[in-house]
């Protein structure tokens, strides 16, 4: 078991309808300005049951959305078998199944999953995204803060050390938000930032 999806096996079917009824233009809506021209590569980094990875397949995007959790692959799978999204079973920070010579992504979103990588992973991703991105791409972060939920292997975030790893990575931030609420109920006190790296190396 990736240490990050710990929790998650036991409330599989809840988290599942949850996630089913998130709008993408609504917890994304900071970074809809920075989705890239169609159709281009997009990468989903940690896609749980697929939403975000089917939003951005209907918006004529090629998608590969990647999930550590086979049983939430499974759902994205079944739930969106008629969209042409590539799903992996891989994890984070590694990404081994991802081939730079398939093709370099424009636009990279890691949503509901920065809390659950420890600081070095964190880098590693960031290090990663780079190998795996044209110049010029994006890559879109959601960090939240907060007691764990169903996760529960959860570190804190903040926006200060996602920048020190942009800036040495050779990514420059062209969008930054703190402090906003979850748009799930009874989550007064998770709070989210959001956090658009452009890759400049």
């Amino acid at each position: 078991m990736v240490a990050g999806t710990k929790g998650y096996e036991e409330v599989i079917e809840l988290f599942a309808e949850l996630s089913f009824t998130l709008r993408f233009e609504e917890v994304n809506k900071d970074f809809l300005p920075y989705l890239p021209s169609t159709p281009s590569r997009v990468l989903d980094a940690g896609c749980g049951v697929g939403q975000n990875s089917a939003a951005l397949s209907k918006l004529g995007y090629d998608v590969v959305g990647v999930e550590p959790m086979r049983q939430f692959l499974d759902k994205a799978i079944s739930n969106y078998k008629h969209l042409d999204v590539s799903w992996v079973h891989d994890s984070l920070p590694n990404l081994t199944s991802i081939n730079e010579d398939d093709g370099l992504f424009s636009f990279v979103l890691v949503a509901g999953v920065w809390h659950h990588l420890n600081r070095e992973e964190r880098r590693e991703c960031i290090r990663r995204f780079s190998s795996l991105m044209l110049k010029g791409g994006i890559c879109a972060i959601s960090l939240r803060n907060g007691p764990a939920g169903a996760g529960k292997c959860v570190f804190p975030t903040s926006c200060s050390e996602l920048i020190n790893y942009a800036d040495e990575l050779g990514f420059k931030v062209v969008f930054q938000s703190e402090n906003q609420a979850s748009v799930l109920p009874h989550k007064e006190s998770v709070t989210w930032a959001r956090v658009a790296l452009q890759k400049i190396a």
